[in-house]
């Protein structure tokens, strides 16, 4: 792991920028990847007490497999340290788990022909982060990069009722309502977000979370090299609205 007396003398922003150059981004496409991020979820899952014993040891959801998500393993010195599980909801690709469980807000403006990026499932490895305090920092990067390379209208956080705080004060997010219990997590939540005007200055605050189009494009484009089409659905054609606008938007567009 990184000496921490060779950043000692760095301001936190700067420290950012520093370890860049030591972690290392890998999109999980394949099998063996995917089950150590899941492993990985479930430890730090299961310490906080939002999951229950399971025999598998690992934790996953509809949403891994859908055409809008790009899970993320954070590697420093080789090793599997942070994960994050990025879903980019609009008309075209779908929904998120954000959508899903806020549609009542996040409904309107998939209706509205906006994409939204959803950065979710953040864990830590618990010595990494001891190690390293400035990882999760470095993993959340990856929904500002995801915002910047989908040119996204709305970047959403759903957070623990206690953490609004920090959200708020460290990336300028906003809460969008009171917590709610999401099931199975017995623990409250509550969305957070920012809307595009917001990019700028949280770049010129941690000026780490900027990226270049090489890496966005190595990040989030397919790996046959195509981009993601987020041209917005001609809901003008008879029946395509019915048949193919997510059901956040179908209830906020009744």
């Amino acid at each position: 792991m990184i000496a921490a007396a060779s950043r000692s003398h760095l301001n936190f922003a700067d420290r950012l920028v520093h370890l860049l150059d030591y972690v290392d981004y890998r999109r999980a496409d394949t099998p063996d990847q995917r089950e150590a991020i899941y492993r990985l979820r479930y430890d730090a899952y299961l310490k906080e007490g939002m999951t229950k014993a399971d025999a598998r040891g690992m934790l996953v959801d509809r949403y891994d497999d859908a055409a809008n998500a790009w899970t993320f393993g954070l590697y420093v010195d080789d090793q599997l340290s942070s994960s994050i599980r990025i879903n980019v909801a609009s008309e075209r690709l779908g929904p998120s788990p954000a959508t899903a469980f806020f549609p009542d807000l996040l409904g309107p403006d998939l209706a509205a022909g906006r994409v939204i990026v959803d950065p979710n499932r953040l864990v830590t490895e618990h010595t990494a982060a001891r190690a390293m305090p400035e990882l999760a920092y470095l993993t959340v990067r990856l929904g500002y990069v995801a915002a910047w390379h989908f040119d996204a209208d709305v970047v959403t956080a759903t957070v623990r009722a206690e953490h609004q705080a920090f959200y708020k004060r460290v990336f300028g997010l906003r809460s969008e309502c009171l917590p709610r219990t999401i099931p199975p997590i017995e623990k409250p939540f509550c969305l957070m977000s920012f809307r595009e005007a917001s990019m700028v200055s949280i770049m010129n605050r941690y000026p780490c979370f900027r990226s270049t189009e090489q890496e966005r494009s190595a990040l989030f484009d397919r790996p046959d090299g195509a981009r993601v089409d987020l041209t917005p659905l001609d809901l003008t054609t008879p029946g395509l609205a019915e048949n193919t606008l997510p059901q956040a938007a179908k209830v906020a567009a009744r």
